[in-house]
Protein backbone atom coordinates (compact mmCIF):
# COMPACT_ATOMS: atom_id res chain seq x y z
CA UNK A 1 0.00 0.00 0.00
CA UNK A 2 2.51 2.29 -0.11
CA UNK A 3 2.28 5.80 -2.49
CA UNK A 4 5.20 3.64 -4.76
CA UNK A 5 2.80 1.12 -5.71
CA UNK A 6 1.04 3.35 -7.96
CA UNK A 7 -2.07 2.87 -6.31
CA UNK A 8 -4.42 6.04 -6.72
CA UNK A 9 -5.58 6.90 -2.99
CA UNK A 10 -9.21 7.14 -2.66
CA UNK A 11 -10.67 10.66 -1.15
CA UNK A 12 -11.25 11.18 2.14
CA UNK A 13 -13.88 9.02 4.32
CA UNK A 14 -15.48 9.22 7.48
CA UNK A 15 -15.19 6.57 9.64
CA UNK A 16 -18.27 4.69 9.74
CA UNK A 17 -17.82 2.24 12.37
CA UNK A 18 -19.19 4.47 15.25
CA UNK A 19 -17.78 3.19 18.68
CA UNK A 20 -14.92 1.50 17.62
CA UNK A 21 -11.09 1.53 18.39
CA UNK A 22 -8.40 0.93 15.35
CA UNK A 23 -4.86 0.01 16.03
CA UNK A 24 -2.67 -0.33 13.06
CA UNK A 25 -1.80 -3.81 12.07
CA UNK A 26 1.99 -3.56 12.39
CA UNK A 27 3.28 -1.44 15.17
CA UNK A 28 -0.41 -1.88 17.05
CA UNK A 29 -0.05 2.52 17.84
CA UNK A 30 -4.20 3.12 18.27
CA UNK A 31 -5.48 5.01 15.48
CA UNK A 32 -9.14 5.59 16.38
CA UNK A 33 -8.75 9.22 16.95
CA UNK A 34 -6.16 10.29 13.39
CA UNK A 35 -5.80 9.20 10.25
CA UNK A 36 -5.87 5.88 9.13
CA UNK A 37 -5.38 4.06 5.57
CA UNK A 38 -7.46 0.72 5.21
CA UNK A 39 -6.59 -2.01 2.84
CA UNK A 40 -9.89 -2.13 0.81
CA UNK A 41 -8.86 -5.88 -0.24
CA UNK A 42 -7.78 -7.09 2.83
CA UNK A 43 -10.75 -7.15 5.68
CA UNK A 44 -10.43 -4.93 9.01
CA UNK A 45 -6.67 -4.47 7.71
CA UNK A 46 -5.45 -0.63 8.88
CA UNK A 47 -2.20 1.08 9.10
CA UNK A 48 -0.98 4.36 10.60
CA UNK A 49 0.40 6.60 8.66
CA UNK A 50 3.98 5.99 9.36
CA UNK A 51 3.69 2.31 8.29
CA UNK A 52 2.01 2.96 5.08
CA UNK A 53 4.71 5.17 4.53
CA UNK A 54 7.34 2.69 5.31
CA UNK A 55 5.46 0.31 2.59
CA UNK A 56 4.96 -2.01 4.92
CA UNK A 57 3.13 -5.72 4.40
CA UNK A 58 1.71 -8.20 6.55
CA UNK A 59 0.82 -11.58 5.61
CA UNK A 60 -1.29 -11.49 2.33
CA UNK A 61 -1.32 -7.99 2.28
CA UNK A 62 0.66 -6.31 -0.25
CA UNK A 63 1.96 -2.64 -0.33
CA UNK A 64 0.11 -2.14 -3.78
CA UNK A 65 -3.26 -2.95 -2.46
CA UNK A 66 -5.56 -0.09 -3.53
CA UNK A 67 -6.75 1.47 -0.03
CA UNK A 68 -8.66 4.40 1.22
CA UNK A 69 -7.54 7.36 3.71
CA UNK A 70 -10.17 7.51 6.71
CA UNK A 71 -10.34 9.91 8.89
CA UNK A 72 -12.87 11.23 11.62
CA UNK A 73 -15.54 13.84 10.52
CA UNK A 74 -14.66 17.07 12.85
CA UNK A 75 -17.04 18.91 10.90
CA UNK A 76 -19.84 20.62 12.49
CA UNK A 77 -23.63 19.60 11.82
CA UNK A 78 -26.04 20.66 14.70
CA UNK A 79 -23.74 23.04 16.86
CA UNK A 80 -20.14 24.56 16.36
CA UNK A 81 -18.87 22.86 18.98
CA UNK A 82 -19.92 19.17 18.41
CA UNK A 83 -18.26 17.61 15.57
CA UNK A 84 -20.14 14.97 13.45
CA UNK A 85 -18.27 11.67 14.93
CA UNK A 86 -19.09 13.02 18.23
CA UNK A 87 -22.82 13.39 17.25
CA UNK A 88 -22.83 9.53 16.26
CA UNK A 89 -20.51 8.42 19.15
CA UNK A 90 -23.13 10.26 21.72
CA UNK A 91 -26.43 8.76 20.12
CA UNK A 92 -24.38 5.53 20.05
CA UNK A 93 -23.54 5.63 23.58
CA UNK A 94 -27.37 6.31 24.22
CA UNK A 95 -28.46 3.35 22.35
CA UNK A 96 -26.09 1.08 23.71
CA UNK A 97 -26.47 2.39 27.60
CA UNK A 98 -29.85 3.44 28.04
CA UNK A 99 -31.49 7.26 27.60
CA UNK A 100 -30.65 8.95 30.61
CA UNK A 101 -27.13 7.30 31.29
CA UNK A 102 -24.91 9.82 30.66
CA UNK A 103 -22.01 9.12 32.51
CA UNK A 104 -21.58 5.79 30.52
CA UNK A 105 -22.54 7.92 27.12
CA UNK A 106 -19.91 10.51 27.69
CA UNK A 107 -17.41 8.06 28.34
CA UNK A 108 -18.33 6.28 24.77
CA UNK A 109 -17.98 10.21 23.38
CA UNK A 110 -14.45 10.44 25.24
CA UNK A 111 -14.14 14.06 24.68
CA UNK A 112 -17.17 15.39 26.58
CA UNK A 113 -17.98 15.02 30.29
CA UNK A 114 -21.48 13.83 31.22
CA UNK A 115 -22.99 17.07 31.78
CA UNK A 116 -22.04 18.57 28.30
CA UNK A 117 -23.56 15.12 27.20
CA UNK A 118 -27.17 16.26 28.63
CA UNK A 119 -27.40 19.72 27.89
CA UNK A 120 -26.59 19.24 24.04
CA UNK A 121 -28.85 16.41 23.73
CA UNK A 122 -31.67 18.14 25.69
CA UNK A 123 -30.88 21.25 23.53
CA UNK A 124 -30.70 19.72 20.28
CA UNK A 125 -32.50 17.15 19.99
CA UNK A 126 -35.26 17.27 22.93
CA UNK A 127 -36.03 20.97 22.44
CA UNK A 128 -35.71 20.64 18.93
CA UNK A 129 -38.81 22.80 16.82
CA UNK A 130 -38.51 20.11 14.11
CA UNK A 131 -38.45 17.63 16.89
CA UNK A 132 -38.32 14.39 17.13
CA UNK A 133 -35.26 15.07 14.45
CA UNK A 134 -33.09 17.71 15.03
CA UNK A 135 -32.47 21.33 13.05
CA UNK A 136 -31.36 19.83 9.81
CA UNK A 137 -30.86 22.53 8.18
CA UNK A 138 -27.97 24.91 9.55
CA UNK A 139 -25.38 25.82 7.71
CA UNK A 140 -21.31 26.82 9.52
CA UNK A 141 -18.84 28.41 7.72
CA UNK A 142 -16.09 26.72 10.26
CA UNK A 143 -14.84 24.06 8.94
CA UNK A 144 -14.48 22.37 11.88
CA UNK A 145 -16.39 22.06 15.37
CA UNK A 146 -14.77 23.73 18.06
CA UNK A 147 -14.06 21.07 20.04
CA UNK A 148 -10.56 19.34 21.00
CA UNK A 149 -10.90 16.37 19.51
CA UNK A 150 -8.63 14.51 21.83
CA UNK A 151 -10.37 11.86 23.70
CA UNK A 152 -10.35 12.25 27.87
CA UNK A 153 -8.87 9.57 29.84
CA UNK A 154 -11.19 7.60 31.82
CA UNK A 155 -11.24 8.53 35.02
CA UNK A 156 -9.40 5.90 37.61
CA UNK A 157 -11.84 4.72 40.11
CA UNK A 158 -11.56 5.80 43.91
CA UNK A 159 -9.81 4.22 46.05
CA UNK A 160 -12.34 1.66 47.89
CA UNK A 161 -11.43 0.69 51.64
CA UNK A 162 -11.59 -2.61 53.00
CA UNK A 163 -14.46 -4.81 52.14
CA UNK A 164 -15.60 -6.17 55.94
CA UNK A 165 -18.19 -8.43 54.63
CA UNK A 166 -19.12 -9.60 50.83
CA UNK A 167 -22.94 -8.47 50.65
CA UNK A 168 -25.02 -7.80 47.36
CA UNK A 169 -25.78 -4.74 45.58
CA UNK A 170 -29.21 -3.45 45.23
CA UNK A 171 -28.71 -4.33 41.72
CA UNK A 172 -27.62 -7.82 42.42
CA UNK A 173 -30.50 -8.69 45.14
CA UNK A 174 -33.93 -6.57 42.84
CA UNK A 175 -32.41 -6.13 39.44
CA UNK A 176 -33.31 -2.09 39.91
CA UNK A 177 -31.61 -0.04 37.81
CA UNK A 178 -31.94 3.24 39.30
CA UNK A 179 -31.09 5.08 36.19
CA UNK A 180 -33.96 4.51 34.44
CA UNK A 181 -36.22 4.01 37.45
CA UNK A 182 -37.27 -0.14 36.69
CA UNK A 183 -36.20 -3.44 37.34
CA UNK A 184 -35.18 -5.79 35.19
CA UNK A 185 -37.83 -8.28 36.05
CA UNK A 186 -40.73 -6.09 36.71
CA UNK A 187 -44.20 -7.35 38.99
CA UNK A 188 -46.08 -9.36 36.24
CA UNK A 189 -43.26 -9.46 34.03
CA UNK A 190 -45.22 -11.52 31.19
CA UNK A 191 -48.13 -9.10 31.21
CA UNK A 192 -46.57 -7.48 27.50
CA UNK A 193 -46.80 -10.74 25.78
CA UNK A 194 -50.93 -10.52 25.30
CA UNK A 195 -50.99 -7.54 23.66
CA UNK A 196 -47.91 -7.41 22.16
CA UNK A 197 -49.29 -8.85 18.73
CA UNK A 198 -52.53 -7.60 18.89
CA UNK A 199 -53.56 -5.00 16.03
CA UNK A 200 -57.20 -3.70 15.59
CA UNK A 201 -58.40 -3.70 12.30
CA UNK A 202 -60.95 -2.04 10.43
CA UNK A 203 -62.96 -4.66 9.21
CA UNK A 204 -62.92 -6.28 12.98
CA UNK A 205 -66.59 -7.38 14.37
CA UNK A 206 -68.42 -6.03 17.26
CA UNK A 207 -67.23 -8.90 19.42
CA UNK A 208 -63.43 -9.01 17.96
CA UNK A 209 -63.58 -5.69 19.18
CA UNK A 210 -64.88 -6.06 22.69
CA UNK A 211 -62.52 -8.99 23.31
CA UNK A 212 -59.43 -6.77 22.49
CA UNK A 213 -60.93 -3.74 24.89
CA UNK A 214 -61.22 -6.66 27.56
CA UNK A 215 -57.86 -7.74 27.11
CA UNK A 216 -56.62 -3.83 27.14
CA UNK A 217 -58.64 -3.56 30.56
CA UNK A 218 -56.68 -6.58 32.02
CA UNK A 219 -53.46 -5.62 30.48
CA UNK A 220 -53.75 -1.80 32.12
CA UNK A 221 -54.61 -2.99 35.41
CA UNK A 222 -51.78 -4.96 35.98
CA UNK A 223 -49.58 -2.12 34.62
CA UNK A 224 -51.67 -0.16 37.69
CA UNK A 225 -50.53 -3.18 40.59
CA UNK A 226 -47.00 -2.64 38.63
CA UNK A 227 -46.49 0.85 39.76
CA UNK A 228 -48.30 0.24 42.81
CA UNK A 229 -45.75 -1.97 44.17
CA UNK A 230 -43.24 -0.46 42.33
CA UNK A 231 -43.81 2.96 44.17
CA UNK A 232 -44.40 0.86 47.72
CA UNK A 233 -41.27 -0.20 47.50
CA UNK A 234 -39.46 3.23 46.91
CA UNK A 235 -41.60 4.89 49.16
CA UNK A 236 -40.83 2.12 52.08
CA UNK A 237 -36.88 2.34 51.03
CA UNK A 238 -37.14 -1.23 50.66
CA UNK A 239 -33.88 -0.90 48.37
CA UNK A 240 -31.64 0.31 50.86
CA UNK A 241 -30.37 -3.15 51.78
CA UNK A 242 -27.35 -2.34 53.27
CA UNK A 243 -29.20 0.38 56.01
CA UNK A 244 -32.17 -2.11 56.74
CA UNK A 245 -29.95 -4.99 57.34
CA UNK A 246 -27.62 -2.77 59.86
CA UNK A 247 -30.93 -2.02 61.71
CA UNK A 248 -32.32 -5.33 61.28
CA UNK A 249 -28.86 -6.94 63.03
CA UNK A 250 -29.17 -3.89 66.32
CA UNK A 251 -32.65 -5.62 67.36
CA UNK A 252 -33.21 -8.49 69.51
CA UNK A 253 -34.14 -11.86 67.97
CA UNK A 254 -37.91 -11.32 69.52
CA UNK A 255 -38.16 -7.92 68.41
CA UNK A 256 -37.30 -8.84 64.91
CA UNK A 257 -39.99 -11.97 64.99
CA UNK A 258 -42.52 -9.62 66.20
CA UNK A 259 -42.04 -6.97 63.22
CA UNK A 260 -41.98 -9.70 60.74
CA UNK A 261 -45.72 -10.87 61.89
CA UNK A 262 -46.50 -6.97 61.69
CA UNK A 263 -45.21 -6.49 58.33
CA UNK A 264 -48.75 -7.64 56.41
CA UNK A 265 -50.63 -4.64 58.14
CA UNK A 266 -47.99 -2.13 56.33
CA UNK A 267 -49.98 -2.72 53.12
CA UNK A 268 -53.05 -0.93 54.75
CA UNK A 269 -51.08 1.66 56.21
CA UNK A 270 -48.68 4.52 55.05
CA UNK A 271 -44.93 4.79 56.09
CA UNK A 272 -45.53 6.89 59.04
CA UNK A 273 -48.82 5.01 60.38
CA UNK A 274 -47.00 1.48 60.48
CA UNK A 275 -44.13 3.17 62.11
CA UNK A 276 -45.92 4.09 64.80
CA UNK A 277 -47.93 1.23 65.10
CA UNK A 278 -44.83 -1.58 64.89
CA UNK A 279 -43.38 0.74 67.63
CA UNK A 280 -46.46 0.73 69.94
Amino acid sequence: MSQSGGTQSQALAPGDETGQNFHCDNCQASVTDSVRISCSECAEFDLCTTCFSRGVEIGAHKNDHPYRVVTRPRFPIFTEDWSADEELLLIDGLRQFGMGNWKDAADHVGTKTKEECEQHYMSVYVASDTWPLPNMGRQFDAQFARTSGERRPRQASPAKGKVLSSQPSNHEIVGYMPGRLEFETEHENEAEQVVKDMVINDDDTAEELELKRTVLRIYNAKLDRRLYRKGFILDRGLLEYRKNQAIEKRRPKEERDQLARLRVFSRMQTRDDFEDFSAG
